[in-house]
């Protein structure tokens, strides 16, 4: 089985463009998290993967997917992350990142709605998607609950969770690392995710930034056949 995991503020059926693309042979399922804090997805991410799955994950979800599989590899036969990486190394940056999260989760506690997903909607991690794809993901977006967003940012956001490098060095899975041409920074994460990990590689997929399954979906149901299938 793959388990599709998405990411911050979306639902499970983000992934339905990728998955409704792979071959029956290779039964999917879409994880539509309802916990909201780190222990809690990863808890969710165990039930819901059979013996042998094969987890992908985009963005927050790759980096659930990631320590899902560090922390019980016999269980699955791969992973498959989409602009993820394995963690902020120097202290110093996550210290500061782990900040700035708590000062955006304490803001969100308090907010609207829509309020918080007009300013998520604005980052520029997202300034090259379409406002097609953009309005796409906004019921999925809308139909979250504020201070359970801010739990989730500060259990499991960039800034909360321990890097993990070390540990792919003893990571015996297949892992493919996907990331988006435009989204550099992601883009050396995958490099280096493919360099560690003794069974890794990476892919990069062209004319695609962060969410590059939502801008390419052929490509990453591609690649990620491939990944099934080698």
């Amino acid at each position: 089985m793959v388990l599709f995991i998405p990411g911050f503020m979306q639902r499970g059926d983000a992934w339905r463009p990728v998955a409704e693309l792979l071959p029956e042979r290779y039964p999917s399922a879409l994880l539509d998290h309802g916990e909201h804090s780190f222990e809690g997805r990863l808890a969710e991410i165990a039930d819901a993967a059979e013996e042998g799955s094969v987890l992908v994950g985009y963005s927050l979800g790759g980096r659930l997917a990631l320590r899902a599989v560090l922390r019980d590899p016999g269980r699955y036969a791969g992973l498959v992350t989409v602009g993820a990486t394995a963690g902020i190394d120097d202290p110093g940056l996550r210290s500061a990142r782990a900040e700035a999260e708590d000062r955006l989760a304490a803001w969100m506690e308090a907010a609207p709605i829509e309020d918080v997903v007009s300013i998520w909607e604005r980052q520029p991690l997202f300034a090259d998607q379409s406002e097609g794809l953009i309005e796409e993901q906004r019921p999925g977006r809308m139909s979250h609950d504020p201070g359970r967003l801010a739990m989730l940012l500060r259990t499991a956001g960039q800034g909360a969770l321990e890097p993990v490098w070390h540990a792919l060095l003893m990571l015996d899975l297949p892992v493919l690392a996907i990331a988006g041409a435009r989204d550099e920074g992601y883009v050396a994460a995958a490099e280096r995710i493919a360099d560690v990990a003794p069974r890794g590689r990476a892919a990069v997929v062209e004319d695609a930034g962060h969410a590059a399954h939502l801008q390419r979906p052929h490509r990453v149901a591609e690649l990620i056949e491939e990944f099934l299938n080698p």
